[in-house]
């Protein structure tokens, strides 16, 4: 096998590897999709009354205050969030 050969061999490996690793990547995405759905989907049925879990409580809360602190921002007028012109 000449060097030509065995270069062409290494690009074709290298290809290979890079295709596979691209599309493990995008498995390990759309996993991340799937369990933040699961996540939101669990917290709608938590907030309704469905699902209890006393393992799930310390997110649920966590949410919650995390949910309240966007709303106390969004409550606050974009004048009041300026500082002062000095």
């Amino acid at each position: 096998m000449g060097l030509l050969d065995k270069a062409k061999a290494a690009a074709e490996q290298a290809a290979t590897r890079a295709k596979d690793t691209a599309g493990e990547l995008q498995t390990k995405r759309e996993l991340g999709q799937v369990y933040d759905e699961l996540g939101r989907k669990t917290f709608e049925l938590i907030e309704a009354g469905e699902v209890s879990s006393p393992a799930l409580d310390p997110l649920v809360e966590r949410i919650r205050a995390l949910n309240a602190k966007l709303a106390e921002g969004a409550a606050v007028p974009a004048a009041a969030t300026t500082e002062p012109p000095a």
